[in-house]
């Protein structure tokens, strides 16, 4: 079956991941072993997605089989490199260490 579950707003990663695991009938357990990781920094982890690194959520989200699509919600001007970069320098995934 697909679903769909477009994010806006980083509080809705939590149930989102949560929901998919439990769809894949994973436990947190599951999840750690297969990243490499103990249940408890899983725990975290699922606790508050929205600090993890895409990296981070990337390979989750391909051991849930879900596939991560990005798209515009309406057509925006070209942002500049130095733009994006400052953008994304000041997120807490950037200053996130693992």
């Amino acid at each position: 079956m697909n679903y769909q579950f477009p994010i806006k707003t980083l509080n809705q990663l939590r149930p989102v991941l949560i929901g998919f695991r439990k769809i894949k009938g994973f436990t947190q357990k599951d999840v750690s072993e297969r990243l490499a990781v103990t249940q408890q920094t899983y725990a975290r982890l699922e606790a508050n997605p929205a600090s993890a690194s895409i990296d981070r959520l990337y390979k989750v989200f391909s051991i849930l089989g879900v596939e991560i699509t990005l798209s515009s919600i309406s057509p925006s001007p070209f942002i500049s490199h130095t733009e994006m970069r400052g953008a994304f320098d000041s997120t807490p995934a950037r200053r996130e260490k693992w």
